[in-house]
């Protein structure tokens, strides 16, 4: 190569190329599949055993791959307790408390659309904690959002039997995941994506373990229903999406990926239809579309 010449870009062949190209959407379908399948499997096993079964599944699909490439392993107690709490308040905090409010009657859909609301909640509390900036289109777009998801559980047969009790645990699941967010963001350590897999669904198993023993019977209808469930919440929820998420951000895909996420509520509502017969009446679209909304006009306030 002569002096000053620029390197010629390094192509990728066709093959992978095409599957980067698929993998966004193939997060999307993956990971918006994961709350009508949940709420399904919940007919046939209580909420936290169904997350003791997965946690427990995903760490033995997960070793493997340790032996596959070599993680960097962290290196301080305060990283190995960074990765602990990540996964308390994501696997144990957001996703037992959105399996309580599925099993409490809440729509999958509407459960969905609550969860989207993360960006918004995260992009408020930053200013608050010296991060971020806020103004009026900031604010405008977070009263859009959640005014839009008002608008979607006032809407008939959204919340089931017990409507408050449902929307308190799908509200506390939202904080998890806006938490588990936010301390991501403070503690700025980066964790090999495979050792922090295997720490957080490890953590979640020992932790809901005992209260799964003290407080739900463990008994478990093994219906063809439930394996495929839980074997679609295991590899194509917990391994495959995930592994795709963060896989995509490390190769600069964050913007689109994140373009993407909006699509989350109408598929998971879309596929709760399919699934489970949710109904989508004309109240629930106009909540999404101002909850979409609303969150777009965030991410712009803060992009």
């Amino acid at each position: 190569m002569t002096q000053g010449a620029i390197p010629a870009p390094v192509t990728e062949p066709p093959l992978t190329a095409l599957f980067w190209r698929a993998a966004p959407f193939i997060f999307l379908i993956f990971w918006s599949g994961g709350y009508p399948i949940g709420k399904l499997s919940l007919d046939y096993i209580e909420p936290l055993t169904l997350l003791v079964w997965r946690y427990a599944l995903a760490v033995l699909a997960l070793v493997p791959f340790l032996f596959l490439h070599r993680p960097v392993w962290p290196k301080s107690a305060r990283h190995w307790g960074a990765i602990a709490v990540t996964g308390f308040l994501i696997q144990c905090v957001y996703f037992g408390l959105a399996y309580f409010a599925m099993k409490q009657g809440m729509n999958a859909g509407t459960t969905a659309i609550i969860m989207a609301l993360q960006p918004a909640v995260v992009a408020a509390v930053l200013p608050l904690l010296g991060q971020g900036h806020s103004g009026w289109l900031l604010w405008t777009g977070i009263g859009i959002g959640f005014a839009g998801v008002v608008l979607v559980v006032a809407s008939q047969g959204a919340l089931g039997p017990s409507p408050s009790v449902a929307i308190l645990l799908a509200l506390g699941a939202l904080a998890g995941i806006s938490g588990a967010t936010l301390f991501e963001k403070w503690h700025g350590m980066k964790t090999d994506p495979v050792v922090g897999g295997i720490v957080q669904y490890a953590v979640g198993f020992a932790i809901l373990l005992p209260v799964a023993w003290l407080s739900e019977t463990m008994v478990a209808d093994w219906q063809p229903e439930l394996v495929l469930s839980l074997a679609y919440l295991t590899f194509a929820n917990s391994v495959i999406a995930i592994g795709l998420f963060i896989a995509l951000i490390q190769r600069g895909d964050a913007t689109r990926l994140s373009s993407l996420m909006y699509l989350v509520p109408p598929l998971a509502m879309a596929m709760s239809w399919l699934i489970l017969g949710e109904p989508m009446g004309l109240l629930a679209f106009a909540g999404l579309a101002l909850s979409v909304g609303g969150v777009q006009l965030v991410a712009r306030a803060t992009g």
